[in-house]
């Protein structure tokens, strides 16, 4: 398509720096169907510029007008939009041609086969590293003469793959754009949430992809489940339902999820659904969401007991739970020390418990369901260099895939999937053991020969240990960290914080709290001097999954292929 544009004198004169960039990114893998923004961004004020699609004009192809908008948010360049697009299955190559400049990207757009599973439950162990399992599978199986008492639910699943997890703009991910790669099968950059992040200002603008929620609703009529023991607008649940470049926007996130309207939600944050003038809200306006999904039909909740007792009515069919005005405690210090914050909320799920609810209520879709479980408090843990908190949450993740590999396999209609978002840089390397001579952390430390099996009690019915303060402990090393002091004891005082603001602006220094613990030392970071916890690594995580469509995971696998395993199993795309 040809289109001319005048700009200002000062915007004409300006230098054509680089050549246009088209949205999405070459190689993307489209759903056939879905829809999708496509967006060329022209450097300067070009006289005379062309978008096609396999030769022949975008609008045409598509069957969409473009829009045309000179100097964009006032950054110089011309934008060329054609919102809510679609196509069918093939190779497409799209060219945009600009004073002399050409740019081409390559799509695949895949159809499915015929839809093979009536439900889908993806479970997500947020930040879950082989490390974690490791450790998990001591910690509530045990291990005597190199043998463990027992497997992990998320360890006996028949198909298994590695997933790599980088982002379009650096090799190691946050929770953001790898949870967008599952739910939209596109790539995307750190912070960004079903968008592709191209130069807009305004963080809602960017070119977006459509989710797999929003994809089983539209196509299918399929229930949704969103549940987690984080805030729900926080990066993985946001995931299912939103759109933005920054994943803090959380205000706006609450109003997606409303837009979407999953049947089941369920975390904490509840201060973010409060109108503004409500003691304790922390939104932007007057905005009541509570309100508006009790309108909407939502049984809401904020305890436990409300949760059962809602579910158990046969009529209810929607529900929100925020159960906390934060994160969700985590299993160690609901179950054990009863630290956090149970004293102000002593009646917080379970996230076993959450999923049986999730089950209950979105069993009675006659249409199937799409639900998404995480276990975002191992990598909380993770971060904030605490394994026994993190060792707990990856032992209540397995409780929950085993509820639901118990529901999937007397149907055989219920494809399940457990995976991680990103890796930590975390390894089992021993076991820290008190009884060995010395006071500094490196003295109590077995390896090889030295590593003893730990000495945990025998965990209970759930897999959790009485205690997790033995003499002989998992040791849990982490590869990235701020300075810190360490003395390889569990925090049982309350979550561990690692570093804090130091005397200048942006940086961090040892918590100074935890240098004073007995046979404390002091660990200078590798870090930079502005990071206050552990970080993610780009290793590649493992994928278990079991049911109808699960055989395609295996080798290894690119994150958008969960996406596509998914879609395929549920028949998703048009031919």
């Amino acid at each position: 398509m040809l289109f001319r544009v005048a700009l200002t004198a000062a915007l004409l004169a300006s230098p054509m720096a680089m050549a246009q960039t088209i949205y999405p990114l070459t190689r993307a893998e489209i759903l056939a169907g879905a829809k999708f923004d496509l967006k060329v961004e022209f450097p300067g004020a070009p006289s005379a510029s062309k978008v096609t699609i396999n030769g022949r004009d975008a609008a045409e192809v598509i069957g969409t007008a473009a829009k045309i908008v000179p100097n964009e948010d006032g950054l110089g360049h011309t934008a060329y939009w054609i919102r809510d697009a679609s196509l069918k299955a093939g190779r497409y190559t799209v060219e945009a041609t600009a004073e002399g400049k050409s740019s081409k990207v390559t799509w695949e757009v895949f159809a499915t086969r015929p839809r093979v599973a009536r439900n889908v439950i993806l479970f997500i162990g947020d930040g879950l590293s082989i490390a974690h399992r490791t450790a998990a599978r001591i910690v509530s199986k045990g291990i005597s003469e190199g043998r463990y008492g027992g497997e992990l639910a998320i360890d006996t699943m028949p198909n298994m793959a590695l997933i790599s997890t980088a982002g379009t703009d650096s090799i190691v991910t946050d929770s953001a754009n790898s949870m967008s790669a599952y739910t939209t099968g596109h790539k995307s950059c750190v912070n960004a949430l079903g968008v592709y992040c191209a130069k807009n200002k305004g963080t809602l603008d960017h070119p977006k992809v459509e989710t797999i929620s929003e994809l089983v609703k539209r196509r299918l009529g399929m229930a949704v489940g969103v549940i987690t023991n984080t805030e729900i607008e926080d990066a993985t649940p946001a995931g299912m339902v939103a759109h933005t470049r920054r994943r803090s926007d959380y205000n706006d996130i609450v109003e997606m999820f409303y837009k979407v309207k999953p049947e089941v939600i369920m975390g904490g944050g509840s201060p973010w659904f409060l109108a503004k003038s409500t003691n304790g809200s922390r939104r932007t306006d007057e905005i009541d969401y509570l309100k508006k999904f009790e309108e909407a039909g939502y049984a809401v909740t904020e305890t436990d007991t409300a949760m059962k007792a809602a579910a158990a009515k046969p009529q209810t069919r929607r529900m929100l739970g925020l159960f906390n005005t934060s994160n969700i405690d985590g299993a160690l210090d609901r179950m054990v020390l009863k630290k956090g914050t149970v004293a102000r909320f002593p009646d917080q799920p379970d996230l076993a418990d959450q999923v049986k609810v999730s089950l209950d209520v979105l069993s009675r879709s006659d249409k199937g369901f799409l639900l998404m479980v995480e276990s975002g408090r191992i990598d909380k843990y993770s971060h904030s260099m605490d394994p026994e908190r993190a060792i707990f949450d990856t032992i209540m993740l397995d409780n929950a895939v085993k509820l639901a590999k118990t529901f999937a396999a007397v149907r055989n209609d219920t494809l399940v999937i457990v995976v991680a978002d990103h890796a930590h840089p975390i390894s089992v390397i021993g076991t820290y053991d008190d009884s060995r001579p010395g006071t500094a952390p490196r003295d109590k430390l077995g390896v090889y020969a030295e590593a003893l099996p730990p000495n945990y009690a025998p965990a209970n019915a759930q897999g959790y240990p009485p205690s997790m303060d033995v003499s002989r402990r998992v040791a849990l090393g982490f590869a990235a960290f701020p300075d810190n002091c360490f003395n390889a004891k569990p925090y049982l005082d309350g979550e561990n914080n690692p570093a804090v603001a130091g005397k200048e602006k942006g940086t961090y220094v040892a918590n100074e709290q935890n240098c004073s613990r007995p046979g404390a030392v002091r660990i200078e970071g590798n870090l930079p001097k502005d990071a206050s916890s552990e970080t993610h690594s780009g290793d590649d995580v493992l994928l278990t999954a079991m049911g109808p469509g699960s055989d395609a995971f295996h080798g290894r696998l690119d994150n958008t292929r969960v996406f596509r395993v998914m879609v395929n199993a549920l028949g998703l795309g048009t031919r």
